[in-house]
C-alpha cells in the first residue's frame, strides 16, 4: 500500500527554511515521493493551523520513513531545525 507524508509547518526562518526545501525535494524524489500539494489554499476546519501544508506520495511507509531518516533528508532537515514549527507524520493510504 501507498503512504501520504503529511507536514504542516510554520516558517519562522524563510532564508534557512527555503534552503531545507531546496534540499528536501531531491531527497524525497530519490526515495520515489511526489509531491501532491506543496503550500498551497488550505481551509483549517480543526485543530492548530500551519501556514504551510505539504504533502507527498510515497510507495510505502516503510519507504516514507527511510526517506526521513535517510543522509540526504536529515542534511535537509538541519536547515529547517530552528527555521520552523512544524508537524510530519506518514500516513499509510488504502489503495
Amino acid at each position: 500500500m501507498g503512504a501520504l507524508w503529511i507536514a504542516h509547518v510554520t516558517v519562522t526562518d524563510a532564508e534557512a527554511y527555503g534552503k531545507y526545501a531546496e534540499l528536501a525535494g531531491p531527497a524525497i524524489a530519490k526515495h520515489g515521493g511526489t509531491f501532491i500539494a506543496r503550500g498551497g489554499r488550505f481551509v483549517q476546519l480543526e485543530g492548530k493551523e500551519r501556514p504551510r501544508n505539504v504533502v507527498a506520495r510515497f510507495p510505502s511507509v516503510e519507504v516514507a520513513v527511510e526517506c526521513y531518516h535517510s543522509d540526504d533528508y536529515q542534511a535537509a532537515l538541519n536547515h529547517a531545525r530552528g527555521a520552523s514549527e512544524r508537524e510530519l507524520l506518514v500516513v499509510e493510504t488504502s489503495d
